[in-house]
């Protein structure tokens, strides 16, 4: 049970691909803002250990909740299970709360920075998501009309 299986690996290398294109995009957009309203919208090493460390924890959170799904898909107990699940979800939950609070107390973080990351990984299951959505949708229609030229 210690060894990682291959979906947890692959799933949490696409949560870090939806995490740094979420960085990328908000860094930018940082600049961005701070170029149009620079005493609004700073755009210091603030911004950068926020958003670096946010998505740490973002990254982290997705990771150990895979990790613990692989755990309880190999655990026969019910009830084991789901205390297993409940018990990981609250440290989870109290790991992003103090991340939270300190990226909002703590100086060297700019507070929407290190919280905005808490957000990529579920936007980028959700982005990709509706592309799967779309592609599967348009293979039907092509699929329904090959077979109406086809009769």
């Amino acid at each position: 049970m210690n060894k990682l299986q291959p979906a947890v690996k692959k799933e949490t290398l696409n949560i870090i691909i939806y995490t740094v294109i979420g960085l990328i995009v908000m860094l930018a957009s940082f600049f961005v803002g701070h170029l149009f309203y620079e005493e609004m919208v700073p755009f210091d090493y603030t911004v950068f250990t926020g958003g670096i460390c946010g998505s740490i924890v973002a990254v982290l959170n997705f990771f150990l909740m895979a990790v613990t799904v692989q755990k309880v898909a190999a655990t026969e107990d019910e009830s084991a299970a789901k205390n297993i699940f409940k018990i990981s979800y609250s440290r989870r939950m109290l790991m992003q709360i103090v991340w939270m609070v300190v990226a909002i107390v703590t100086p060297v973080f700019h507070w929407v920075a290190g919280i905005l990351p808490l957000l990529f990984p579920t936007l980028g299951i959700k982005i990709k998501g509706s592309f799967i959505f779309f592609d599967l949708k348009n293979r039907l229609i092509k699929k329904k009309k090959e077979n109406k030229d086809g009769n």
